[in-house]
């Protein structure tokens, strides 16, 4: 049997180790700057006093709204042109609008401001799953994936972190310049350090001599209901999975009274340990027993979803705080476990020269629903409850969202019926 280590280093054999470290650096960033807002909510509420339900808007919809739409038409781009260059202008762009968060002096000067950050990160993530497809042969792809998507609990926990003590010991406005300018730096480096690879070099369909137009992919995919029920799937999943991202450290202010460093400490470590174990685990999983029964990639987070909901009722309902944190680290886990499968089980059901653009459509799908609604649902009904719960109204509204893990994972097991068919060999 090969070690969890000796899987790594398999994996991260010659310069593919580089490649797949600066990507999950921008990739954490990616995440740093999308999820700090979570925990500077507390201090951007005071000192704008901006309500749950405008909080809700300026976290979820204000980024989702360019995030999604620009998202097809870059990933298109990204499967004609060179994906390398495409992802550091993207990540030029949210890092300088991230600083520019910073200057808001009221809800729509921040909203504004959260949708230019929505522009940028468009070209940042479609065509890194597409890089990594071509920088690692199909029974590694679903490790990979995960090993690249370590940089949501890493920018998770760092944004929420780094977040707190900026705000705690300066001011919430220095977080948004920092991060900011921080991406900026990154963004040359990535440009010269990482070669554009050949599409397609470990698939036996090679990239055709002329990338087919969306007309042509958006008819593929109509013949993939996998595709379309993992991408509702994953929506429903995030809904909650960006929800709890961004409420959590407001529920342990409110209903634990913590102080907001100690807030972005708690839930930094949980995102980080859980965050972590989960993901790989689910990449392992996915790779193990979905390279011959190609169904697994989906019944993998299809019970994982479903294990979640008892763990995140004890662990929100406990009056005691280290229980809570220790019952966290489960639902946390299981909630990313389905980053690895599901996404590499989205590259094969396309040829490889359609990858970035199947991608988007995927990640249009998902966060338009998971980042638009999910965290703007919960604050809204947190709004609500307020007046019945007082501070505890975030504690049922987190509650009421586990309901969307049971459909997402009622979404997982109907993928899982076609999801052989549907693999392109």
């Amino acid at each position: 049997m090969i070690s969890p280590s000796g899987n790594i280093e398999r994996l991260l054999g010659g310069g593919r180790a580089y490649t797949l470290f600066i990507l999950v650096v921008v990739y954490t960033f990616n995440f740093i700057d999308r999820q700090i807002v979570g925990i500077l909510a507390v201090p951007i509420k005071a000192d704008l006093g901006l309500s749950d339900t405008q909080l809700g808007l300026m976290g979820g919809l204000a980024f989702a709204l360019f995030y999604t739409g620009l998202g097809i038409p870059v990933a298109m781009l990204a499967d004609r042109f060179s994906r390398t260059w495409i992802m550091t202008a993207a990540l030029t762009i949210w890092s300088a609008m991230t600083a520019a968060s910073g200057l808001a002096t009221n809800f729509w000067q921040l909203f504004a401001a959260r949708l230019g950050v929505g522009v940028g990160e468009a070209g940042g993530v479609a065509p890194a799953y597409s890089l990594i497809s071509d920088f690692f042969p199909p029974d590694q792809r679903a490790r990979a994936l995960s090993v690249y998507s370590f940089g949501i609990p890493i920018g998770s926990a760092i944004g929420i972190v780094f977040g707190g003590v900026i705000a705690s010991l300066i001011n919430w406005r220095y977080a948004f310049f920092i991060v900011g300018l921080a991406g900026i730096v990154i963004a040359p480096i990535f440009r010269m350090t990482i070669k554009e690879p050949v599409r397609g070099q470990y698939d036996r369909q090679r990239r055709n001599r002329k990338a087919p137009g969306l007309k042509v992919i958006l008819s593929t995919l109509s013949r993939k209901p996998s595709f379309w029920l993992m991408s509702l799937g994953a929506s429903a999943s995030s809904m909650m999975g960006y929800g709890v991202f961004f409420w959590l450290p407001s529920f342990f202010v409110r209903s634990y009274k913590l102080t907001l460093l100690d807030a972005s400490l708690f839930y930094g470590a949980v995102l980080l340990i859980g965050g972590l174990a989960g993901i790989w685990a689910g990449g392992w999983m996915g790779d193990r027993f979905g390279h011959s029964q190609h169904k697994q990639y989906a019944r993998i987070p299809a019970f994982a979803f479903l294990a979640t909901v008892p763990f995140y009722v004890l662990a929100i309902l406990s009056p005691n705080l280290i229980v809570s944190f220790l019952v966290l680290l489960v639902p946390t886990a299981l909630g990313l476990a389905w980053l690895g499968p599901v996404i590499s089980a989205i590259q094969h059901v396309v040829r490889p020269d359609m990858r970035a653009t199947a991608s988007a459509i995927f990640l249009f799908i998902n966060n338009l629903i998971g980042i638009g609604l999910g965290t703007y649902a919960i604050g809204a009904l947190s709004d609500t409850l307020a007046i019945r719960f007082g501070d505890d109204s975030l504690r049922y509204s987190i509650l009421a969202g586990t309901g969307f893990y049971i459909v997402a994972a009622l979404f997982f097991f109907l993928a899982a019926r076609w999801l052989d068919q549907d693999w392109e060999d």
